[in-house]
């Protein structure tokens, strides 16, 4: 088997990275700058799947020749689009926002080569038991949620909040791979490079 790279991805994320290697997909990563701001009237669907797209999209014209992959999450709480918090305030008022109710994760992955460009979305239900707010502070001090879209990550600590899940876990981390499949089928792109 060659130990060409099959894929670029257009993302810093670790967890994203971890996904593919998961997969044995052969991949490199690009770095990419998409401003992350929802435009007025664009819901929480469109807003992810247009960034996913423009990762996608900047990654390929940045070093054209390889299928790119772009993805991004969001986390909505009443049609609200929870970012990455600003600060120990702003992850507050989220946890409060999510402490014991069901939100939705979007997560978009669009798969671009020069030729065609396909983007899916996947969302996944997510319930919470009630935070006190000395969890909520507890958590805030291990570091982890300052960099994650919501404020917590599922595949960390954040973990011990969530009492059900519908949908694709893969996507609440960052990288849908029922979704990320189909589109490496469509490109392509081979899984399991050894």
């Amino acid at each position: 088997m060659s130990n060409s790279v099959h894929l670029q991805l257009a993302s810093k994320s670790p967890r994203r990275r971890e996904i593919l290697q998961q997969l044995g997909v052969r991949f490199s990563v690009v770095s990419v700058d998409v401003p992350e701001k929802q435009d007025l009237g664009e819901s929480p669907a469109e807003y992810v799947q247009r960034l996913a797209s423009s990762k996608a999209l900047a990654g390929y014209e940045k070093f054209p020749g390889i299928p790119t992959l772009g993805a991004d999450t969001i986390v909505c709480c009443d049609e609200a689009v929870l970012e990455k918090p600003k600060d120990e305030e702003d992850f507050l008022s989220m946890m409060r926002r999510l402490s014991g109710r069901q939100h939705q994760v979007l997560t978009a992955v669009s798969l671009c080569n020069g030729s065609k460009q396909k983007t899916h979305l996947s969302q996944t239900d997510v319930s919470f038991r009630t935070i006190s707010e000395a969890q909520m502070l507890a958590y805030w001090q291990t570091g982890e949620p300052q960099d994650k879209a919501g404020g917590y990550a599922i595949q960390g600590k954040g973990a011990v909040f969530v009492t059900h899940l519908q949908g694709s876990y893969s996507g609440v981390v960052g990288l849908p791979i029922e979704v990320l499949n189909t589109l490496l089928t469509e490109f392509d792109v081979p899984v399991w490079s050894l």
